[in-house]
């Protein structure tokens, strides 16, 4: 009895360590399973969204761009001491031509069209007309005449020289070839104003279309003609602007024209693009008043001029009448915290971007900028966010929170 009774407690006992032994193993399975999950959420997580690592805000290299994410050095700014004005881009008169034709005339051909690039001298179009191929045979007319008053005013100067010819005769010879001669030189310049080379006529070459030609380089304006118009002499056919002298022209009302003058600087906006600051420096001041506002004509040459920059678009700017230059950033740049204010210092870490936030004391604002100043020293290449400061700062709460589970 005592050897079955042992083997029943042996029998039981092993069953209860096989049991042990299988829990174990699927706890173990399970607590694995958790891990593998909770490594592939993270992974999902540093791929869709940004992450805060301490008091850093990561962004790879997609988020940077699909935030547009800006990034510059600190900018120097004059936030007080300057006159407001607004204008348009403009280029001076010798920078813009009007092509118009001297005669009458079809035209047959056009070789450009708006926004087209033009050197000097380039054919822009060509014209054609009897009165074209008739002026060309008058010139031969006259220079065939001349040609023929000319031998016989040289044989009436050989007979009045040895003198058996009539004074009168000789005169009358002279004043005649003269007379042709003037003839003649007329009609080459006219032809060469028809942009008509008079040696080609005078070798038989009669042209039937003659072109026209840009005065200038630059671009097309304007086309204002059609192919087979006839033109009436001196209507405009082509407008053409060199936009590499183009220059902010600004109107300064009339109280504020005493603070302004020649060499200050100027920061101003297209319109259309207000985000990019661009800076000219003062050439003139106008000495004359216009109505219509009351102020003065001041033009600017732009220091870093754009391929975008095109004649009349209009301008806001500012005349830095007094050297007040404080750090600046964007308003965009800077975020608060309870009654803190922070913005985000920007460095690459391979093919991502870390933000650093620093804390700053605000001063002036002006527009969209506003004077920063730092509690410790920077260096000057230091980058800086110059938008986002709000998403980042949620990111980073966003992160701390995380953690301090």
């Amino acid at each position: 009895m005592k050897n079955i009774h042992y083997k029943l407690i042996a029998l039981f006992i092993a069953s209860f360590s096989i049991v042990a032994c299988g829990n174990t193993s699927h706890t173990k399975e399970d607590s694995h399973g958790e891990e593998t999950t909770k490594v592939s959420l993270n992974d999902d997580e540093s791929t869709e969204e940004a992450h805060s690592e301490g008091d850093d805000v990561m962004l790879t290299a997609k988020q940077f761009d699909a935030l547009q994410m800006k990034v510059d050095t600190l900018s120097l700014r004059n936030l007080s001491g300057y006159v407001s004005a607004n204008g348009t881009l403009e280029v001076p008169p010798q920078s813009e031509a009007a092509i118009t034709s001297v005669v009458g005339a079809n035209v047959v051909s056009i070789e450009v069209i708006e926004g087209d690039k033009v050197n000097k001298g380039q054919v822009v179009a060509y014209l054609s007309h009897p009165n074209i191929i008739n002026m060309q045979t008058d010139y031969l007319n006259a220079t065939s005449n001349s040609n023929f008053l000319k031998k016989s005013y040289e044989r009436q100067q050989k007979l009045y020289d040895a003198g058996v010819g009539s004074g009168a005769n000789f005169q009358k010879a002279k004043a005649e070839y003269d007379v042709s001669k003037a003839m003649a030189s007329g009609l080459a310049a006219q032809l060469q104003i028809l942009n008509i080379n008079p040696s080609t006529v005078r070798n038989g070459t009669i042209a039937q279309r003659v072109p026209l030609r840009s005065p200038i380089a630059g671009f097309v304006k304007k086309v204002e003609v059609k192919t087979g118009q006839y033109v009436d002499p001196q209507t405009e056919l082509f407008d053409i602007v060199n936009t590499d002298d183009v220059h902010a022209d600004l109107i300064v009302f009339e109280k504020d024209v005493f603070k302004v003058k020649k060499g200050q600087k100027v920061i101003f906006n297209i319109q259309s693009n207000s985000d990019e600051d661009l800076v000219a420096e003062i050439l003139s001041v106008s000495k004359t008043f216009e109505d219509n506002p009351k102020g003065v004509h001041v033009h600017a040459e732009i220091e870093n001029k754009t391929k975008t920059l095109i004649p009349g678009m209009y301008i806001t700017g500012k005349i830095q009448i007094e050297n007040n230059e404080t750090t600046a950033l964007p308003e965009s740049a800077i975020t608060n915290d309870g009654d803190k204010f922070y913005v985000f210092k920007a460095e690459k870490e391979d093919d991502k971007w870390a933000f650093t936030p620093i804390e700053v004391l605000i001063g002036v604002k002006d527009d969209n900028w506003v004077e920063v100043k730092f509690t410790e020293e920077l260096e000057a290449d230091v980058k800086f966010a110059y938008n986002n400061a709000y998403y980042l700062i949620a990111e980073m709460k966003k992160g701390e929170s995380e953690h301090s589970h």
